[in-house]
């Protein structure tokens, strides 16, 4: 736990930051997300999300086929999809991404997902 601080941004700091100077009206929007202890890869997902809104369609693809998820989101998007019921499909279209990797996900994660 202690190397993977040492080895990631401070992204709470990073955009407390960015609201304070250059967008103090989204504050009150992203402040349930930044009162966590730790940001999850979702959490940081949404606060660029809501800060920047939503991109070009070019420029969310580019974006899409750059992102990564640690075994914590990949189980967060499970736990997510079980919650509200939605099928691999629905779940891969909320999220911007491919059905194959929500499937892959599931089966690599079989035994959490439980």
């Amino acid at each position: 736990m202690e190397n993977k601080i040492l080895n990631s941004p401070d992204y709470k700091r990073i955009f407390n930051d960015m609201i304070q100077m250059k967008y103090p009206e989204k504050e009150k929007e992203c402040q349930n997300i930044l009162n966590k202890k730790e940001l999850s890869s979702l959490d940081i997902l949404n606060l660029n999300e809501k800060i920047f809104g939503i991109e070009d369609r070019e420029t969310q693809i580019f974006n899409q086929s750059h992102r990564s998820y640690d075994k914590e989101a990949v189980l967060e998007i499970l736990k997510l999809q079980k919650k509200n019921n939605l099928s691999n499909s629905e779940l891969a279209r909320d999220l911007k991404m491919s059905r194959n990797t929500i499937t892959k996900w599931k089966k690599m994660f079989a035994y959490y997902n439980n």
